[in-house]
């Protein structure tokens, strides 16, 4: 079932489908209708036909405003392309350069790993976040006429996978599950990552910058537990999130449902 969900895009990363994860009172999601992903700017025409299949209506873009500047969407026939920036900068280091991220990570360690634990709790605290999230669903709701919807960043791991957690959680799935689709990212990217790591090392980089570009460039439970201890510390669960933070109200959540669920 995971790899299942895998969509084969020969030039992008991470592409998945949420079809089919069971919720809490007996449903599924439909297959086909709620990808996520990473960039889109390196697809070619077999990869967009592939899309294009999906019939998809939105290309929801988490990206900062300099990231799709840079390396703007291909985007599938028939799609509005948004722009839902997380963070007006891009503050997972996905789309930074390895000059860029050398000043910042050669020296200690553990720099990379505690950069993300901070940029996992901005993105459930910060007004920049929430005013891209609260959108994310507006978008979804507007989907009424049963097309599909897909999400990105760059690396489709952090901002995309808060997004898909949020997701998931509004459609009852339970959170092992959601934690799982999350943990996901590190077995369909493992041979990508661990190319360029095995490139550095044998670069001569500092192993400190190596360590560091791992944690950057993958994803762990502390990341996305650092954000929903915040959300329960706050909140009581991720449900109560939604509806207090981001103002999804019971009727919206089981608008939702209504689309996304068999």
């Amino acid at each position: 079932m995971e790899y299942e969900r895998l969509l084969p895009i020969q030039h992008g990363n991470n592409f998945r489908d949420l079809g089919g994860y069971a919720t809490d009172d007996g449903h599924t999601i439909k297959w086909g209708r709620l990808i996520r992903s990473g960039h889109l700017n390196t697809l070619d025409q077999q990869d967009l036909g592939t899309l294009d299949h999906l019939n998809i209506k939105y290309d929801l873009d988490f990206r900062a405003p300099d990231e799709i500047t840079a390396q703007p969407d291909r985007v599938p026939a028939g799609a509005t392309h948004k722009a839902l920036p997380v963070f007006q900068t891009d503050e997972t280091d996905a789309s930074h350069s390895q000059e860029q991220i050398m000043a910042d990570y050669s020296d200690r360690p553990d720099a990379g790993y505690e950069h993300m634990l901070t940029v996992y709790h901005d993105m459930v605290t910060t007004d920049q976040a929430k005013q891209s999230y609260q959108t994310f669903f507006d978008q979804l709701l507007g989907n009424s006429d049963h097309t599909a919807v897909l999400f990105h960043c760059t690396a489709g791991k952090d901002r995309t996978g808060m997004g898909a957690a949020f997701l998931l959680s509004a459609l009852n799935v339970d959170r092992p599950t959601i934690i799982r689709d999350y943990l996901l990212t590190n077995s369909v990217t493992k041979k990508y990552v661990d190319g360029r790591i095995k490139k550095m090392k044998q670069s001569g980089l500092p192993d400190a910058f190596t360590k560091n570009m791992f944690a950057l460039s993958t994803v762990s439970p502390d990341y996305i537990n650092t954000a929903l201890q915040e959300i329960d510390s706050q909140y009581g669960d991720v449900k109560n999130y939604l509806h207090s933070y981001l103002g999804i109200s019971d009727e919206q959540m089981k608008d939702l449902q209504k689309l996304y669920l068999d």
